[in-house]
């Protein structure tokens, strides 16, 4: 199908979320999944970042985010949870701890970090990554990366919800030429068919799709930035 110009503005936000956890809770959460041991990091450390970032009230509706090359997507898929099923990655994404920010997101340099001002980006639905991701840039808005979703998903299960799932299309496969892969990943719910498998209806999923196709049921998850919160600050 021939694509054309999409009719929903990128200026809109999405439908009302529940409010995320404090960052404390959010420390306990990884926690109590062994985040922390994966990232090869000390409890205390969650916690102390996370105390941190309440005191000087910098964490107010802000996700707490392990870096990627600390705890990859592969691992942090089969943590999530509904309807008693744990994530998965598609079978046809073997390399999705390949996908790695795009030139133009910048990440903290430090082991945990504040990702500020999510969006689902409901309206964005029936876009392809291709059409959004400019979109997202000229708002001032960052596209989120795979990791980052995941997180989300972690700490508010009630973000994933049939009919509005979301693309992190701040993830990307860079080819050995440079070339950007045409897949871009997403999470969303599992109708339990194909390769998935029936036992894995209404399991979160990691997938991929084209750079240049749409889908009514997919957003584009972005954040206003991310942010270092220093606890010797």
């Amino acid at each position: 199908m021939p694509e054309t110009t999409p009719a929903t503005p990128a200026t809109a936000t999405s439908l009302v979320l529940p409010t995320l956890p404090a960052p404390s809770a959010q420390a306990e959460r990884l926690i109590e999944l062994g985040v922390h041991e994966i990232a090869g990091l000390p409890a205390a450390e969650l916690r102390t970042v996370a105390a941190a970032a309440e005191q000087r009230a910098a964490g107010e509706g802000a996700l707490l985010a392990v870096h990627p090359e600390r705890v990859p997507a592969s691992a942090l898929a089969p943590l999530l949870r509904r309807d008693g099923r744990p994530g998965f990655v598609v079978v046809d994404m073997p390399d999705v701890d390949l996908f790695t920010p795009l030139d133009t997101v910048e990440l903290p340099d430090a082991p945990l970090y504040l990702v500020t001002g999510l969006d689902r980006g409901d309206r964005m639905a029936n876009w392809s990554p291709n059409e959004a991701l400019p979109a997202l840039t000229a708002k001032a808005r960052t596209p989120l990366l795979l990791t980052e979703g995941l997180h989300w998903v972690l700490q508010q299960p009630a973000v994933l919800e049939r009919n509005h799932c979301f693309m992190t299309i701040g993830s990307r496969l860079r080819k050995a030429d440079g070339v950007l892969d045409a897949r871009t990943p997403a999470i969303w719910i599992s109708n339990g068919t194909g390769r998935d498998g029936r036992e894995r209806r209404n399991a979160p999923k990691v997938g991929w799709c084209w750079a240049g196709n749409r889908h009514t049921w997919l957003g584009f998850a972005s954040a206003t930035g991310r942010r270092l919160q220093d606890p010797e600050v």
